[in-house]
């Protein structure tokens, strides 16, 4: 059975004092393998959303380097002009990733 592939995976999220996110801690899918973790500011994570990019929530599995455990998958929705991260099957009037641990 073929493993899915995803873009990349958010292990925790960091919001302004608003409730918007500032950035992600994610790892990258870089060929067969992932990258370190690294920090994904709020516009790039938007723009790599838009552009087609599957990005999941989920955590890596211990010593295992390129396994995760995901939950939801990361969408980006318009409202009245503005853009909202969510993650999950959640509506929210602001940024929303169910399932991503707050740093």
């Amino acid at each position: 059975m073929a493993k899915d592939k995803y873009d990349v995976i958010v292990e925790a999220v960091h919001y302004k004092p608003g409730g918007e996110v500032e950035w992600v801690r994610a790892y990258e899918r870089r060929g067969a393998t992932y990258s370190d973790h690294l920090l994904i500011q709020r516009n790039d994570l938007i723009e790599r959303l838009k552009s087609g990019k599957k990005i999941l929530a989920g955590k890596r599995v211990l010593l295992n380097a390129s396994t995760f455990e995901v939950t939801y998958p990361l969408r980006v929705i318009t409202k009245s002009g503005v853009d909202i991260l969510i993650s999950g099957e959640k509506q929210a009037e602001q940024d929303c990733l169910e399932g991503v641990p707050v740093i």
